[in-house]
C-alpha cells in the first residue's frame, strides 16, 4: 500500500531530489565561501597552485596578460605576498558602441599566499613565462632530511 504512495510516474521524488541538490550548489556553495582555511574564494586573482618537494615549495600563478614588470613579489614572516595589475587590452569608445557584458579582470590585485616556516628568505627564484609565475622557494639545509651512510 505504501509504495504506491511514493511511486508517481516520472519519479516524482527523483525530480524534487535533483531540484533540492541544484538549489544547494548555487546558493551553499557560494555563500558557505572557502572550502579550507588556506583556500580563497571563487574568483580571486591569480589563481595559484602550491606544492613541495623535499627541497623547495613551489608556488605557481596563472596570470595570462599580466606584464611581469608591474608585478610586485615579496616574502615576510612565512608570507609570500604577490601584487600587481592587469590592464584591459580593448578599451572601448562610448560613441561607438558599450560593454553589456565583462567577465575579466581589470585593475590591481594583490594576493598572499602562507608558506612553511621552514623557508630560506634568500633563496627565493622567481621566473615569468607565458602567462604563469613559477616561485621556487628552497627551504633551510638544517630542514631538510640527511641521509645517513651505514658502514
Amino acid at each position: 500500500m505504501f509504495g504506491t504512495l511514493t511511486t508517481f510516474p516520472g519519479g516524482l521524488f527523483n525530480d524534487f531530489d535533483r531540484l533540492q541538490r541544484e538549489l544547494d550548489r548555487l546558493f551553499v556553495d557560494s555563500v558557505s565561501g572557502p572550502a579550507s582555511i588556506r583556500a580563497v574564494a571563487r574568483g580571486s586573482f591569480p589563481a595559484v597552485n602550491v606544492g613541495v618537494t623535499p627541497e623547495a615549495v613551489e608556488v605557481y600563478a596563472f596570470m595570462p596578460g599580466v606584464d611581469p614588470k608591474s608585478l610586485d613579489l615579496s616574502m615576510q614572516d612565512g608570507l609570500l605576498t604577490l601584487a600587481g595589475e592587469r590592464t584591459t587590452e580593448a578599451p572601448v569608445d562610448e560613441a561607438k558602441g558599450s560593454v553589456y557584458q565583462k567577465e575579466r579582470f581589470s585593475g590591481p590585485f594583490k594576493r598572499v599566499v602562507s608558506l612553511s616556516e621552514d623557508i630560506d628568505p634568500d633563496k627565493i627564484e622567481a621566473r615569468y613565462e607565458n602567462g604563469v609565475l613559477h616561485v621556487r622557494a628552497l627551504k633551510k639545509a638544517a630542514v631538510k632530511p640527511k641521509q645517513i651512510e651505514i658502514k
